[in-house]
């Protein structure tokens, strides 16, 4: 039987996934969604080796 971040980790994985194939159809969003699918990919890996890790929401970069 699966764990939620196990079943969390794939959900994410693709997701990635979907992100990166409306970006190879689509050329002008190409770049977005391949920043996407990094992002879901990096949470997923993160999901996977620490599951009950934290980080402050709050803290805000100057992009924000």
């Amino acid at each position: 039987m699966a764990t939620n971040a196990e079943i969390a980790a794939k959900l994410l994985r693709d997701a990635a996934s979907f992100f990166r194939h409306v970006g190879e159809q689509n050329d002008p969003i190409r770049e977005q969604m391949d920043t996407n699918a990094q992002a879901y990919e990096t949470i997923a890996g993160l999901v996977e080796t620490e599951p009950t890790a934290q980080f402050d929401l709050t803290e805000r970069g100057p992009d924000a």
